[in-house]
């Protein structure tokens, strides 16, 4: 990255990590007026709505072959962690969501590897150990009177996330570099923001509760802020943020994302015991580990997309 480029990403970083770290806190709260699927379908259909106006007037920008691909990353980097957050807040609270949700960075370097045959150095390998050692000791630890069979059904989905999260970064990075990040995120939620909008109205009960639970307004405040400023906006930002900067870079908004969440718990009421700070800490080391040689993932990276787009 240039200079102005690295000015310019940590610009978009420390906004995302407040608002994506109080992502968590919302969810909860919209759990109390929403079942978990109806959360996840409506966080995808309000922030279609939202950004309708623009994705109409980005469609004639693409082509076929772009439009493919921005169904995938729209299915898989938005659609899917949107339901797997909101199941597993039902079972684990919004603090534990947060830190695992730190994984990201450890997929992306594992999916990067797979994608474009990146070698690992035997410290980068022993990153990931630790971290998702950290990390499966926090949910065991976290447990408590459930216990670790619990809280592992659930913390697992959080998990499932990360991955999608982590192979949609690659995958922009690739498939969609000629597309502004205006484009793309207006587009991938417009491709399944259509079904989803045609499910709320047509086969859910969220129409019912709207008219008829005065609580379900509150609800779907929640939602919106959620949808709106924890998608939407958010979502351009983190696209124009991976199309300036590294995956590994554009994925590290996570290390800091659970400190905001956890101030979040705890605010309201959720218990936080000093262990968890422990596999926290491995986490990141974990985290910082894969990262060590970002800069030559980075230009790895590149070279392969240069060369793979000059053979199409």
């Amino acid at each position: 990255m240039t200079k102005n480029n690295t000015l310019i990403s940590w610009t978009i970083l420390l906004p995302l990590v407040l608002v994506w770290g109080s992502s968590f806190i919302l969810i909860k709260k919209s759990l109390l007026y929403f079942t978990a699927v109806e959360v996840g379908i409506l966080r995808i259909t309000i922030t279609f709505l939202f950004l309708l106006p623009w994705a109409i007037r980005s469609l004639r920008k693409i082509d076929r072959k772009h439009r493919n691909y921005l169904i995938i990353s729209g299915f898989i980097g938005s659609f899917i962690p949107a339901f797997m957050f909101s199941i597993a807040q039902t079972g684990i609270n919004s603090s534990l969501a947060g830190i695992l949700n730190s994984l990201t960075p450890l997929f992306t370097l594992l999916l990067g590897l797979a994608f474009f045959k990146i070698k690992a150095s035997w410290f980068n390998a022993m990153g990931v150990i630790i971290g998702l050692a950290g990390a499966m000791g926090l949910i065991y630890v976290s447990g408590g009177d459930q216990g670790f069979v619990f809280n592992i059904k659930y913390a697992s989905l959080v998990i499932i996330a990360t991955v999608c999260y982590a192979f949609n970064v690659n995958f922009i990075k690739l498939y969609l570099k000629d597309i502004d990040a205006l484009t793309i995120t207006v587009l991938t939620f417009f491709y399944i923001g259509i079904p989803s909008l045609i499910y709320v109205l047509a086969f859910s009960n969220i129409p019912n509760k709207l008219m008829n639970e005065s609580d379900a307004l509150i609800g779907i405040g929640y939602v919106s802020i959620l949808a709106i400023a924890g998608t939407g906006i958010a979502l351009i930002a983190f696209n124009m943020l991976i199309k300036i900067s590294t995956p590994i870079f554009a994925s590290s908004v996570t290390y800091m994302i659970p400190v905001v969440a956890i101030i979040w718990g705890i605010i309201d009421g959720e218990i936080f015991k000093p262990i968890y700070i422990l596999w926290f800490v491995l986490i990141l080391i974990g985290v910082l580990m894969v990262n060590t040689k970002s800069r030559k993932y980075s230009k790895k990276l590149s070279n392969t997309i240069i060369s793979r787009k000059n053979k199409i």
